[in-house]
C-alpha cells in the first residue's frame, strides 16, 4: 500500500469538522472536484469506505473517526518537524562547537553567550578549551565548528580565519616587586618567569618579543590557564607576558602591577571557521554576534 498523503488527510480532517465538502473546500482553498478527488482517493488507497454522505452533513465512518483521530496527532507532529527544521535553518535553534582559548574564556566569551542568549535563546554552544592549532585542526577535521584562534595561522583548505580583536601585551609583576614604569626584556628576562605552555601561540609570540632584543629567558613553570598565571604572579612567585583582560578579583588585581611594555607587543585573535556555503544556520547565528564584538 503507498504512503498516505498528507493532504488529503487534511482534507478529510476539514470535512470531519466542518460537516461539507464545500466549507472544507473553502477553508483550504481548494476547488470542490479537488476535495472529492482527495476523498476518494483515500478510500481507494485504504480499501475502507470513510465518510457518510447525508443530506445536510458529511460525517465520518468508524474507519474515518479512527483516521482523523490519528491524523490530527500525525499533522500535529509533521508541522512540528517543518517547524524545527526551519528553525535550524533560520539559526534560531542547533548546537555549536566552539573551541577558544582560556583567557578569552575568562574575559570574552561570557559576554558573547549573554549576547547569543537575549538574541539566540535556542541555540546551544558546546565550548571547548582549546590552544589555537588544535582548533584549526579540529576545525579541518569537522569536529569544531568556530575556533576563536590567535593569528596569523597557516592556511587551511575550506578554512576561513577573519580577524576580531586586538589584546595589548603587558607585564603583569607582583606587586612588591619594585619595577620600572615600562617594562623592556632587558629587565623582565632577568625576573623569574612564567610562561604559557611551549607548545601555544602565546609562548611563541612572547619568546619572539625577547629574541629581537637579543634575550631567550626560561620560565619557572608554564602553564595553560591564563587565570592561574595571574595568581601565581599575585602571590609572588613570578611575572609573565600577558594580553590585558578585564577581571573582576580586586584583590587579585591589588597584589599585581600590570605594566606596559617596550617594545608594544599585540597578540591578535581571529574567528576561523569553514566556508559560509557549508555552515549550518545556528553557527552563522552564533558568528553574527561573535562579529558584533569585533574590536581592531
Amino acid at each position: 500500500m503507498r504512503q498516505l498523503n498528507l493532504d488529503q488527510l487534511r482534507t478529510l480532517i476539514a470535512i470531519a469538522d466542518l460537516g461539507t465538502f464545500s466549507a472544507a473546500a473553502k477553508a483550504l482553498h481548494l476547488a470542490q472536484p479537488t476535495v472529492s478527488l482527495h476523498i476518494s482517493e483515500l478510500e481507494s488507497r485504504l480499501g475502507a469506505q470513510l465518510v457518510v454522505r447525508g443530506n445536510r452533513r458529511v460525517t465520518p465512518t468508524a474507519a474515518g473517526a479512527a483516521l482523523v483521530e490519528r491524523g490530527r496527532k500525525l499533522l500535529r507532529d509533521t508541522d512540528d518537524a517543518v517547524e524545527a527544521v526551519k528553525r535550524q535553518a533560520e539559526g534560531r535553534t542547533g548546537r555549536v562547537r566552539l573551541g577558544t582559548s582560556t583567557g578569552v574564556v575568562v574575559d570574552l566569551l561570557p559576554q558573547v553567550l549573554e549576547a547569543l542568549g537575549e538574541r539566540h535563546s535556542g541555540i546551544d554552544v558546546e565550548v571547548s578549551i582549546l590552544g589555537s592549532y588544535e582548533a584549526m585542526a579540529r576545525l579541518a577535521a569537522g569536529t569544531l565548528d568556530i575556533g576563536l584562534v590567535a593569528v596569523p595561522q597557516p592556511p587551511l583548505r575550506d578554512i576561513v580565519v577573519t580577524p576580531w580583536r586586538d589584546q595589548a601585551m603587558m607585564a603583569f609583576v607582583p606587586q612588591r616587586w619594585k619595577a620600572p614604569k615600562r617594562v623592556t626584556p632587558a629587565w623582565l628576562a632577568a625576573q623569574p618567569l612564567i610562561f604559557n605552555d611551549a607548545t601555544t601561540h602565546m609562548y611563541r609570540l612572547s619568546m619572539e618579543w625577547f629574541a629581537a632584543a637579543g634575550f631567550a629567558p626560561r620560565a619557572r613553570i608554564e602553564l595553560n590557564y591564563d587565570a592561574a598565571i595571574r595568581s601565581l604572579v599575585a602571590a609572588g612567585y613570578g611575572a609573565a607576558l600577558l594580553p590585558l583582560q578585564q577581571t573582576t578579583d580586586a584583590a587579585l588585581n591589588e597584589r599585581m602591577q600590570i605594566l606596559p611594555i617596550t617594545p608594544r607587543l599585540t597578540r591578535r585573535l581571529g574567528i576561523a571557521h569553514r566556508q559560509r556555503a557549508m555552515l549550518d544556520g545556528a553557527t552563522h547565528s552564533v558568528l553574527q554576534v561573535l562579529t558584533a564584538f569585533r574590536q581592531l
